[in-house]
């Protein structure tokens, strides 16, 4: 099973930090906010990944590499100018194959774990997402999970899509070729109920801005404490 690491984003609520350099190449605790997710990926058995980029994409590149040191084969698929979430993912399906895939955001950190993720989706299933609780930046939530289908709407406690989740390719035969974000793809077929989640309540964050890579640091500081 293949993964894709999403990390085409420009981040700009990350500047000044990402005035000279990609948000994946950012650090905490001196380890590049895309080196976790590889590294994740491999612990969990994932040896083939395809990494998207746009801005300052030759940096990541050239400094992850063809992924050897991590134990792993690494793909890219550059866009030139970013083509968003769905887009960048329709982009990449040459590369990702005709059976389903996970795919992470760039721009996460969690321990959720990623060898759960290999499994097959059931028939007529589009994708499967990871659902947390809301983040402060979130607070109205994304969809409501409803014993295993995800909704729009609905009964439920609203929860916030983490990035992370496994698709299927047929997810995206109606995406637009240029830029086009993932939410209105998956809102579609979450009317269908083709699409189905489970809630994690471990750690996770959204690495998006300067004060939340500073979070970053503070969490993994404290497991570098607990595990001493």
């Amino acid at each position: 099973m293949k993964a894709m690491i999403l990390a085409a984003g420009r981040g700009e609520r990350m500047r000044p930090l990402t005035n000279n350099t990609p948000k994946p190449l950012l650090k905490a605790r001196g380890k590049y906010l895309i080196q976790y997710h590889i590294e994740a990926l491999a612990t969990a058995g994932f040896k083939e990944l395809v990494i998207n980029h746009a801005y300052l994409g030759n940096q990541i590149e050239s400094t992850i590499g063809n992924g050897e040191r991590f134990g792993v084969t690494i793909t890219y698929s550059p866009e030139g100018e970013p083509l968003g979430t769905a887009g960048g993912i329709k982009r990449a399906l040459p590369l990702l194959g005709l059976d389903p895939y996970v795919v992470i955001n760039g721009d996460i950190w969690s321990d959720f774990p990623r060898s759960t993720l290999k499994v097959q989706l059931p028939k007529n299933i589009l994708a499967h997402l990871v659902l947390v609780a809301n983040p402060k930046h979130n607070p109205a939530g994304d969809f409501t999970l409803q014993n295993t289908k995800v909704a729009n709407n609905g009964t439920g406690q609203r929860l916030t899509f983490s990035g992370i989740g496994i698709y299927h390719p047929s997810l995206f035969i109606d995406a637009p070729t240029d830029t086009f974000s993932l939410a209105p793809l998956l809102r579609k077929s979450c009317d269908r109920g083709q699409i189905t989640g489970q809630y994690y309540a471990g750690r996770w964050l959204d690495v998006g801005t300067p004060q939340r890579l500073q979070e970053l640091e503070k969490i993994l500081e404290s497991l570098v404490t607990v595990g001493s």
